[in-house]
C-alpha cells in the first residue's frame, strides 16, 4: 500500500484556496490541535507520510537492539547485564507499537519489514555504527536514547492519535535507557584514567552520528514543511538538534570530559550553544547504505526473519484451526 502510495506523493504545501472542502475541514482539525483518529478521512500523501515516518521509527527501534545486544553476554558485572537485557526487550516492544500504529492506516507488518528487507525503507542511520567496547554501549544510552527521547517527547503531540499515545509509553521508557546510559558512562568518567579515555573516545566518535539523527537541516529536508503543516512533526530539525546540544553540554562538563565539537561555545546573544556541523555528505553515504555496519545489521534482521518463518507458520495454522473449530461449533 505504502509504495504504491508514495509514487503519487504530492510536493509542496497546498494554499486552503487549493484545498477541497475534505482537505480544509482536515486541516481545520489539526489546526485546532483534535487528533486524527485511524477512519478519520485523511489525504493520502498524510497517510503516506505517516506510515513512511512510523515505520522508519519502528524499524529502528528493532534494528536499535542489535549493537547493544551483541553485548548482553560481555557487560561487566550481572546488574548490568540485567539492565542492558531491560533495555533490549524494551526496544523490541516499542517495534511492537510503533508497527501495530502503522498497522492502524491500513499497513501490514510484514509489508513494512518486506520494505526494509529490500532497501527501500530506511532506520536511525545511527545504528550503522558500531559498539567498540562497553563504553559505547553507555554513550549509545546516553547520547543516542538522549536524542530519540529529544525527538520522541515532541511526537507525542503528533496530530496522529494512535503514534502521539504509543509515543507517551516509549518515552517513559527511553528515559530510564538514557540514565542507566549516562550512569554506565559516569562510572568510567570518574573511573581510572584508561576507563575516562575509553568514555571520551566514545563521545567523540558517536557524538556526531548522535547529531545526525535529527536529520538534515530544514531547508535540505524533504518532507519537513508538510509534516510541520500537518503537525506530524511538531518541531523543526533544527530546533531538535540545537535542543539536544543545549542540554547535553552541560552533562559532558559535568563529567569532566573534553568537549567532543571544537566548535561548541556558549552564545550568549543567542542564549543557546553554537556547535560545528555534522558530515552531511558522511550522513548520506550512510542513508545509502554504505556505513560500517549497514550490511550486517540488514542482514542480521533478514536471518532472524528467515529463521522466525517456522514460528508465524506455526502461529497461523494454530489460529486457523482454532477459527475453524469455532464456526464447525456454531
Amino acid at each position: 500500500m505504502y509504495a504504491q502510495m508514495i509514487k503519487t506523493a504530492r510536493s509542496g504545501i497546498k494554499s486552503r484556496e487549493e484545498m477541497s472542502e475534505q482537505e480544509r475541514a482536515f486541516q481545520d482539525k489539526i489546526d485546532n490541535d483534535i487528533k486524527i483518529e485511524p477512519r478519520d478521512w485523511m489525504p493520502d500523501d498524510y497517510r503516506a507520510t505517516l506510515i513512511r515516518q512510523m515505520g522508519q521509527h519502528a524499524h529502528s527501534e528493532v534494528v536499535g537492539q542489535l549493537p547493544e545486544g551483541n553485548w548482553i553476554t560481555r557487560a561487566p558485572t550481572l546488574e548490568r547485564k540485567a539492565i542492558l537485557l531491560a533495555k533490549v526487550q524494551d526496544e523490541a516492544g516499542h517495534g511492537l507499537y510503533l508497527y501495530s500504529s502503522a498497522e492502524t492506516l491500513g499497513e501490514t507488518r510484514d509489508e513494512l519489514v518486506r520494505l526494509l528487507h529490500e532497501g527501500r525503507m530506511k532506520y536511525s542511520s545511527i545504528f550503522n555504527y558500531p559498539t567498540l567496547n562497553w563504553a559505547d554501549i553507555g554513550a549509545v544510552g546516553w547520547l543516542v536514547d538522549g536524542a530519540a527521547i529529544v525527538n520522541q517527547v515532541a511526537l507525542q503531540r503528533t496530530s496522529y492519535g494512535p503514534y502521539s499515545r504509543a509515543m507517551i509509553r516509549i518515552c517513559k521508557e527511553e528515559s530510564f535507557h538514557a540514565r542507566q546510559g549516562y550512569h554506565a558512562i559516569m562510572q568510567m568518567a570518574f573511573g581510572s584514567p584508561e576507563q575516562k579515555k575509553m568514555a571520551q573516545d566514545a563521545l567523540n566518535r558517536l557524538w556526531f552520528p548522535a547529531m545526525m539523527m535529527f536529520g538534515p537541516h530544514d531547508s535540505d529536508s524533504t518532507h519537513s514543511e508538510q509534516s510541520m503543516a500537518w503537525k506530524i512533526k511538531v518541531k523543526s530539525n533544527d530546533e531538535l538538534r540545537q535542543q539536544f546540544v543545549d542540554q547535553t553540554i552541560p552533562q559532558i562538563e559535568y563529567l569532566g570530559l573534553d568537549l567532543p565539537d571544537p566548535a561548541i561555545k556558549w552564545n550568549e546573544e543567542r542564549g543557546h550553544y553554537d556547535f560545528g556541523d555534522p558530515d552531511w555528505d558522511e550522513f548520506m553515504d550512510v542513508i545509502r547504505g554504505n556505513g560500517p555496519c549497514n550490511v550486517d545489521r540488514l542482514s542480521a534482521r533478514k536471518k532472524a526473519w528467515d529463521d522466525g518463518e517456522w514460528v508465524r507458520d506455526g502461529l497461523l495454522a494454530h489460529a486457523r484451526k482454532k477459527a475453524s473449530a469455532k464456526v464447525a461449533a456454531e
